[in-house]
């Protein structure tokens, strides 16, 4: 049914109000675009925001999304933001599991440390040399795939003649990372260092023929360019406040506890709340999952359709439970060669060997929690102590945060949140004591309550808190960040890979092509997108 045209109040109406739709917010309005920012919550930045989690403790956290790699120096350049993204020395440290008295260091400043470690743990000499010759061969990657991220999309052909290495695009585009990742190392536990990169948020295996993993891996080694992933000074909420003063002082509006029930294709946006609204815009940009956009398509047929349209079945699913804590102090480790400030100031890595990840990734599918749990561990508070107060300084107080992986939303879904929350944070807390000297708990800093300062953030909690569904937090399957072979890219949508299905609503979240981490990419994208059929 057609319906006489409405008068519209904005060029572009944002729902959603993540780190992403700040981006395209301040590009618009820097552009000279009316556009308005339309956010369910009482503050913007989605999952990159800084929070108290523990009443009375004077630590702020990057309570969802920790670290920063993919968000180029382009957008931070474009729209001036103030942000300072510092680089780790220590990238990891791998304890044993069957023997958690050694362990590999990867010092970044000391290659001949980094060797004896190797040597020491896996008892090869020669691995070190091919863990190293390993991240090298993947740099090409990063230094022909990052700088595209910002650009209209090229095809796949363009992008593999790019790259200028079809041996390279093979192992890691073609062949399910398992492959090379054995031709490549010798030793399980390096193996599965690298693998880990292909399950951040990833429910797969090595070998999986969907080659998810593989698509999880290249995004995590082109970022910046190096691979490289940062801290923000300040948490993550410290960038979200960036983009967010980048947006109002360029004009744009931004509303919070602003809830959109429903969007039509032609740019009608119903808003709830305490002034119910409708908002019309030229455009639409969506920065929620597409599986949330199609269920606000949905309602927004149903007022002017019979019968409406039924909404494609959820293609999200998250894969991880994080676990954030505050500690009296870092934990002992059974290797008395590396200190603990050491090893936990990159990625320190729990019962991550590729066998195991591989063993959990069964146990998952057959509906078990993984245990031993993977799991990878970082302390922010290392590289950037000013998110604790200076009498938690003083008292030499640390942050800690677990990142389990191979925790489908399935193991979650439809069960009571309290106990499948409380049976990941046990299982968490067993894996992580599995290769330390002392338990945790034992180091855990206690609220002025008496509580424990440790808690999980479930694939559920997510969906709860943050509209993610299935807590996945690339809301849907990471795509390749090209496109394929004889795709139309004439339109601007499809050119920037921001497409909807609908002409007038453009994707400008995480479920954009290239979309996923902290990045800014797909807001910037659809911006650009929306420039172009606006007549910019």
């Amino acid at each position: 049914m057609s319906r006489a045209p409405f008068a519209r109040t904005h060029d572009v109406v944002i729902v959603g109000g993540g780190h992403n739709a700040l981006v395209a917010a301040a590009y618009l309005a820097r552009a000279g675009r009316s556009v308005v920012v339309l956010e369910r919550l009482g503050a913007v930045g989605g999952a990159a925001v800084s929070e108290r989690p523990w009443a009375g403790v004077d630590a702020s956290l990057s309570r969802y999304s920790y670290l920063v790699s993919l968000l180029p120096r382009r957008i931070i350049d474009d729209l001036g933001l103030r942000i300072d993204l510092r680089r780790r020395r220590f990238s990891s440290y791998t304890p044993d599991p069957a023997d958690p008295g050694r362990g590999i260091l990867v010092d970044t400043a000391d290659a001949a440390a980094t060797e004896a470690s190797f040597a020491r743990t896996v008892g090869d000499p020669d691995e070190a040399a091919r863990y190293a010759a390993f991240t090298s061969r993947m740099g090409p990657l990063a230094r022909a795939v990052f700088p595209s991220m910002t650009e209209p999309l090229t095809t796949a052909t363009a992008m593999r003649e790019r790259l200028g290495d079809d041996a390279l695009w093979t192992d890691v585009v073609e062949r399910p990372l398992g492959t090379v990742l054995r031709r490549s190392l010798e030793s399980n536990l390096a193996r599965g260092i690298a693998l880990t990169d292909g399950l951040i948020g990833t429910f797969a295996s090595a070998d999986d023929p969907s080659l998810d993993q593989n698509r999880c891996f290249l995004y995590h080694v082109i970022g910046g360019g190096t691979g490289d992933w940062d801290v923000p000074v300040g948490g993550m909420g410290r960038v979200s406040a960036e983009l967010e003063r980048a947006a109002r002082e360029a004009g744009a509006e931004v509303r919070v506890n602003a809830d959109v029930t429903s969007v039509t294709p032609d740019g009608e946006v119903h808003v709830d709340g305490r002034d119910p609204e409708v908002l019309r815009g030229r455009l639409v940009l969506s920065g929620v999952g597409r599986d949330v956009l199609e269920r606000l398509l949905a309602a927004g047929a149903a007022a002017h359709v019979t019968p409406p349209p039924t909404p494609a079945p959820p293609v999200a699913e998250g894969a991880q439970v994080k676990v954030n804590m505050l500690l009296r102090r870092l934990p002992r480790l059974h290797d008395a060669t590396v200190a603990p400030e050491a090893a936990f100031a990159g990625t320190f890595h729990v019962n991550e060997t590729m066998t195991q990840l591989d063993t959990a990734y069964a146990q998952a599918v057959a509906g078990r929690v993984p245990s031993p749990l993977p799991a990878e561990i970082y302390c922010h508070s290392l590289t950037d102590p000013s998110i604790l107060g200076p009498d938690l300084r003083a008292e030499g107080a640390q942050t800690l945060t677990l990142f389990g992986l191979q925790v489908p939303h399935r193991l979650v879904e439809g069960t009571d949140a309290a106990a499948s929350r409380a049976a990941l944070l046990a299982a968490a807390q067993r894996s992580l004591d599995s290769v330390l000297a002392e338990p945790i708990a034992d180091v855990v800093y206690e609220a002025p309550d008496g509580s424990p300062c440790i808690e999980a953030r479930t694939t559920a909690d997510l969906e709860r808190s943050l509209g993610m569904v299935g807590g996945d937090i690339f809301h849907g399957p990471l795509s390749w960040p090209w496109a394929d072979d004889g795709a139309d890219l004439d339109r601007p949508a499809a050119r920037w890979g921001v497409e909807s299905g609908h002409e007038r609503v453009l994707l400008c979240g995480s479920s954009a092509r290239r979309g996923g981490a902290v990045s800014g990419v797909g807001g910037h994208n659809a911006a650009m997108a929306a420039l172009e059929l606006l007549g910019a």
